[in-house]
């Protein structure tokens, strides 16, 4: 049974082990309707992911030039919305296998996939924001970890935190172009993240990303892995690599989406959306002069005696 009410909001899973400081805070705010005049995936009602369930997934699409064109427009609307707020796109984790929210919130503990409520932003806190837009039948996908207040910036393990794993995603896309193993990439990510004390949370990946939102391949952040294929010029995905300060292991609450470490340490994550071409990487969801956050220096290790 929920807890009772404090000023009309309450945990509604009170008796639930929470491994961090981070609680749930309801009730959330009621959903709104999406506008028919705006294109809605297939599982915009249902919840259900009809068409990629039915993918061949050794099967990776090659986009054509109309298609490539396409996921620029809507790669550049996603970063508008994660950057101000956008109002003519349907938001993509929207009823996706019945998620409740427009975007994914995931302050602290939280691995990914947290669902906006009430708790109020600290000071210290950290912060990931999880957005995805889905606008002329195409989906796009980005996140950032933002520090929140002077003290998250203040604290030299939330700063080797994020800093590590922004600058693993960017490692990561240095070496995409044509021909590049798709096992690569976990290589690159899992040895930066090793050498900043930082492990790799390995339940989550990148994924192709088109007409579907998650659409062969998978891209597995993790070293040794037995991910198959090269990347092709026409290929869009993601990579998104997350990375924590203790245990790399998850433990859902009973909403089914948040899932939180099993030590209650911290992570962060960061995600692009990308097309791969003739001699390189296009970053589809690149940051802009104007786009708040960023990075800042990492803190100096302490001499060694």
């Amino acid at each position: 049974m929920p807890q009772k009410r404090v000023g009309g909001v309450y945990n509604p899973f009170p008796d639930f082990p929470y491994t961090g400081s981070v609680r749930p805070v309801y009730p959330l705010s009621a959903r709104r309707a999406v506008p028919k005049s705006i294109g809605q995936p297939d599982y915009a009602d249902t919840g259900v992911p009809t068409g990629e369930r039915m993918l061949n997934r050794a099967k990776v699409d090659i986009l054509d030039a109309a298609a490539q064109q396409a996921m620029r427009k809507v790669c550049q609307l996603s970063r508008e919305v994660l950057d101000i707020v956008a109002a003519e796109s349907y938001p993509s984790p929207l009823n996706y296998r019945n998620f409740p929210k427009s975007l994914c919130t995931s302050p602290n503990e939280v691995v990914c996939h947290g669902i906006p409520d009430q708790r109020v932003l600290l000071d210290g806190d950290i912060l990931n924001l999880d957005i995805s837009i889905f606008h002329e039948g195409y989906h796009a996908d980005l996140n950032e970890t933002y520090y929140v207040g002077d003290r998250a910036k203040a604290d030299p393990d939330n700063v080797r935190l994020i800093e590590t794993t922004r600058e693993c995603l960017d490692a990561a896309i240095k070496i995409v172009k044509p021909g590049t193993p798709i096992r690569e990439f976990g290589e690159v990510i899992e040895k930066m993240a090793n050498e900043r004390g930082c492990t790799v949370v390995s339940t989550w990946g990148g994924h192709g990303i088109n007409t579907n939102f998650h659409p062969p391949p998978w891209i597995p952040h993790y070293a040794k892995n037995k991910a198959v294929g090269v990347c092709k010029a026409g290929m869009a995905f993601t990579i998104e690599p997350i990375l924590a300060l203790g245990k790399p292991k998850e433990l859902y609450w009973p909403d089914k989406w948040t899932n939180a470490t099993v030590d209650g340490k911290r992570t962060a994550q960061f995600e692009h959306t990308l097309l791969v071409t003739n001699d390189g990487v296009e970053v589809l969801t690149a940051r802009t002069k104007d786009s708040p956050g960023g990075p800042i220096p990492m803190p100096t290790p302490a001499p060694t005696s």
